[in-house]
């Protein structure tokens, strides 16, 4: 869920501004998993970008602070948060974790990297959530470590319904600077997009995996 509104539509306005999303109903992009989409997102463009990184990350201090304190520590799922994470955890002068999809297959083969103690209360960093497969594989990691996982905080998220359901049945709080509800509706109101073109946006989000251009 959003926190706040405004803030919601300043970060897509500027996720669409340096390119971080891109809209093309006409020339759908195709996902690794094979999905073909019409929108496709890679917000580590932000850290190309001082003063929008340094909105971000503000934004994510000020809103981690509001709803939960500070933490102990911040942690950030590799690989795509792990920049926005550390700026997160400078700019809060926490101690910063991340966390690997898995375990490294050599050395000591952690999965975590960086000092955590167990009870430690952390808040996770993500850039995008999709599934939420791979956020959620980074919160079980961390739990099973011993943490005490107060919440996540993401970019941006594509509210499917599967990664709802995901974060309910874990139990865990998501909260993004934006959704795709808002990004499209800004889009719309900064004619980057028109009123068709944003039908077929709002209708692939209702079944991406068969949706057809």
């Amino acid at each position: 869920m959003i926190l706040n509104k405004e803030t919601a539509k300043k970060t897509a306005e500027l996720l669409l501004q340096i390119k971080a999303i891109k809209l093309e109903p006409q020339q759908p992009f195709t996902w690794a998993s094979g999905w073909k989409s019409p929108i496709y997102c890679d917000n580590r463009i932000i850290l190309s970008y001082p003063m929008i990184r340094n909105y971000v990350r503000e934004n994510f201090a000020r809103q981690i602070e509001e709803k939960y304190g500070k933490p102990d520590v911040i942690a950030a799922v590799a690989t795509g948060a792990i920049g926005i994470g550390m700026l997160v955890a400078e700019y809060l002068s926490l101690p910063f974790a991340y966390v690997r999809p898995e375990p490294k297959g050599h050395g000591r083969q952690n999965q975590i990297e960086g000092n955590l103690e167990e009870g430690q209360t952390v808040v996770v960093i993500e850039d995008l959530v999709s599934t939420g497969n791979s956020s959620l594989n980074a919160v079980k990691a961390l739990k099973e470590a011993g943490a005490n996982v107060k919440g996540m905080f993401a970019i941006f998220t594509y509210g499917f319904d599967t990664s709802v359901k995901n974060f309910e049945h874990l139990e865990i709080e998501l909260h993004t600077l934006s959704d795709y509800e808002n990004l499209i509706e800004t889009a719309q109101n900064t004619n980057y997009i028109n009123t068709e073109e944003a039908v077929v946006l709002r209708k692939w989000r209702e079944d991406p995996a068969n949706w057809k251009s």
